[in-house]
């Protein structure tokens, strides 16, 4: 711990948090508040920014629960515990206005009362509502992601004290420029027919025609996103918008719980199949990586953009890369390196098959381990669960995996990288305590500290299982590490006795040996 000085603190005390100064009194409204990057902005507005006047949530129902039962449910996480003590529930129910509404519905499901509350109050939108699956239907895809974008543009429109308007992209939508620079680019399409095409047409028709239209894009996300960001560049001469591409956001690095997130995708997903034993081989270029963000540093950046835009007043600087790699390259066989490292000594429960495995550069090879390794196993492993009276569920565990598969291994075995200029310049411009409070480095990264609290996180939030199964799960474990030797033993001899069975000039080579060998152990 560095103890500060009474000197050191005073002065402390007297630089300015402009970032904070930005936001006093203002109405913020946010979409997509319910997902994973969502409720770390909500959050870190609540714990770090507490002079904001209100903060709106636009929320729809969902699964029978109504939009204020929905923020009840994002209160009680893990990752609201630190500012429920500091300020108590009651406040953060003050803070925060619930607006009924769905970004995929025409109007986007608003009353005429909360359009009205909406256009005579807020100050600044961030819109990051979508849908992230990327084998999305289509229609819903466009729907959601590009109509939405829409009907939010055609909203801000009207609000009369509106300052700023901040689309979250993404850096993955562009996936044709091998550099992405911090500049609009043309739509794959015009968004507007491709909006108009997915009103009147029916599901199965778009659902026919969605590869001709993607037009060689590899997925609905990259698609629809890329239409929204021709969408917003298109409103930029009437209100004022800029355009933030976060990389593949990940857990929380630093705070307010170090390792929290509430999904599976990205690097933790790869980390927890391979760590349960059910990821055994991957089609991938292990030398080649990818883009992660720490949804904290992320958050943080989006921040510090506005600050940019809305306190600094730099109007020139429209599109900001919100990316990690010109600093850090992780490959994915450092990835895969340190998840196997860190569960051995985090290990998870209920492991299937000790972990391990690898990268193969060979489609065909991969495919050949994918059977041997993940689909027999997983029709034995299902037998044997049928035959005990319950539920077989590893073939369909597989079956999501080779999904998953198909969607990896384009991203995989490509390689893009980003220019993120413009963040550095705003960077330059916080002063120590704003550099401080507002990370947007990663100077004192450690990637082996950073991902292991990721596994224990996700032990706990996603897998339900808590420290105290720490034990049990290692001493599993160990008795998996010696089944994995028994049934490689097992494979092995079973592979000579079949060699030995189709050709003769193995067994004779295999009995040279074998005479070779008891010669030399007799002497």
């Amino acid at each position: 711990m560095v103890l500060k000085t009474m000197t050191e603190t005073r002065v402390e005390e007297e630089i300015p948090d402009r970032i904070a100064l930005t936001f006093k009194d203002q109405n913020i409204l946010i979409t997509g508040g319910t997902g994973f990057l969502g409720k770390v902005i909500v959050e870190k507005f609540l714990r770090c920014l507490p002079n904001t006047k209100q903060i709106y949530l636009l929320i729809r129902p969902k699964k029978g629960k109504d939009p204020k039962h929905r923020l009840d449910e994002i209160f009680n996480s893990a990752l609201f515990e630190k500012v429920k003590k500091q300020r108590g529930l009651t406040e953060l129910h003050k803070a925060v206005t619930v607006v009924n509404g769905d970004v995929s519905l025409l109007d986007l499901g608003l009353s005429a009362e909360d359009k009205k509350v909406l256009c005579e109050n807020i100050n600044i939108i961030y819109h990051g509502a979508a849908t992230v699956r990327f084998d999305e239907l289509l229609k819903r895809a466009v729907l959601l992601n590009t109509r939405g974008t829409k009907q939010m543009l055609e909203l801000a429109k009207e609000m009369k004290q509106l300052k700023l308007f901040a689309h979250i992209s993404t850096a993955y939508c562009h996936l044709e420029e091998k550099v992405l620079k911090e500049i609009p680019y043309p739509p794959p399409a015009d968004p507007h027919k491709i909006i108009k095409c997915v009103e009147w047409m029916d599901d199965d028709v778009v659902e026919a025609m969605t590869d001709k239209i993607l037009a060689g894009l590899p997925n609905t996300y990259a698609f629809t996103k890329a239409l929204s960001e021709g969408l917003v560049e298109e409103a930029m001469p009437h209100i004022p918008a800029i355009i933030l591409r976060p990389s593949i956001v990940i857990p929380v690095w630093k705070e307010p719980v170090p390792g929290w997130t509430d999904n599976i995708n990205g690097p933790t997903g790869l980390l927890i199949g391979a760590g349960k034993g059910v990821i055994r081989t991957m089609y991938c270029n292990e030398n080649g990586y990818a883009d992660y963000l720490p949804v904290d540093i992320a958050v943080n950046g989006i921040l510090a953009t506005t600050f940019n835009f809305v306190y600094v007043k730099d109007h020139k600087k429209r599109v900001y890369n919100l990316t990690s790699s010109s600093d850090f390259k992780v490959s994915w066989a450092e990835i895969i390196e340190l998840g196997r490292k860190i569960t051995e000594r985090v290990p998870l429960n209920g492991v299937v098959w000790y972990p391990g495995g690898s990268m193969k550069k060979s489609r065909l090879l991969h495919n050949i381990c994918f059977l041997l390794f993940h689909m027999i196993p997983a029709y034995l492993i299902d037998t044997l669960i049928f035959l005990a009276g319950y539920k077989p569920i590893m073939c369909r565990v597989q079956r999501r995996i080779q999904k998953g598969f198909q969607v990896f291994e384009y991203y995989a075995n490509n390689q893009w990288d980003f220019e993120n200029s413009n963040i550095f310049e705003v960077r330059n411009l916080l002063n120590p305590v704003e550099f401080e409070k507002y990370q947007l480095h990663g100077d004192d990264m450690n990637m082996d500290a950073y991902f292991e609290s990721c596994i224990r996180a996700a032990r706990v939030f996603i897998l339900n299982e808590p420290p105290e199964t720490l034990p049990a799960a290692r001493r599993h474990m160990r008795v998996m590490y010696w089944v994995d030797v028994f049934t490689k033993i097992i494979f092995f001899v079973f592979l000579i006795y079949i060699l030995a069975s189709w050709s003769e000039s193995f067994r004779t080579l295999l009995t040279g040996c074998w005479s070779i060998a008891t010669q030399a152990l007799s002497h």
